[in-house]
């Protein structure tokens, strides 16, 4: 057998071997603590400040030590009566644990983070939340 046919065997068996969900998306959200913020802009339609915010929370999630999901969204325009789309950027994030999202909050990327851009932002509004089971 040539040493490349024995090289696309091992290669289809380490593929085929591999989780379903890790081919289908991330398989990082950590459902043990969920935090979930909400900020509305000073100036939500001033191109350079949507520009500086999003490259200042980019380089903030990339550098993050802790956060596990790392989600960044926009209003999806849903115009129902329940659906707030007021805000101009939603953040998810996922940690493994309370403590470890108590860290989080004193790490150096976030501090620099919230010292970098906050003059950007009018409200920010914060939800954190347990799995069901884990709340008891």
């Amino acid at each position: 057998m040539s040493k490349l046919l024995k090289f696309s065997i091992i290669l289809l068996f380490v593929i085929a071997s591999q989780p379903i969900f890790a081919q289908e998306g991330p398989s990082d959200f950590d459902k043990n603590f969920v935090h979930v913020v909400y900020f509305w802009l000073n100036n939500p339609q001033n191109e350079q400040d949507r520009a500086d915010f999003e490259a200042s929370l980019k380089e903030f999630l990339n550098k993050s030590e802790y956060a596990g999901t790392k989600f960044i969204g926009v209003p999806a325009n849903t115009p129902r009566e329940v659906v707030d789309n007021s805000y101009t950027y939603s953040l998810i994030l996922s940690f493994a644990s309370k403590e470890i999202q108590n860290k989080y909050q004193k790490e150096p990327a976030h501090l620099k983070f919230i010292d970098e851009a906050s003059h950007l932002w009018k409200k920010v509004q914060v939800y954190d939340s347990v799995e069901l089971n884990k709340s008891k």
